[in-house]
């Protein structure tokens, strides 16, 4: 097992958000990326998977992860 130094700067960053509210925690922790075409709109609704589906495919970017693995 090989043990390495934590950097200063990594333990000071530590340290400061050790002493951060769960509150600041919480809204340090997630950031919001815009999705384009899922964005968009306020909501969507389909009647069935597949044309849920179908229009992932033929409507969102790959890149976002909404397409078919086979």
């Amino acid at each position: 097992m090989v043990k390495r130094r934590i950097p200063a700067e990594w333990a000071e960053e530590f340290s400061a958000a050790a002493q951060r509210t769960l509150e600041q925690r919480l809204r340090y922790a997630f950031i919001h990326t815009y999705k384009p075409v899922l964005d968009d709109a306020p909501y969507r609704s389909f009647d069935t998977m597949a044309e849920y589906r179908r229009w992932c495919e033929e409507t969102l970017p790959s890149w976002l992860g909404y397409g078919r693995t086979l």
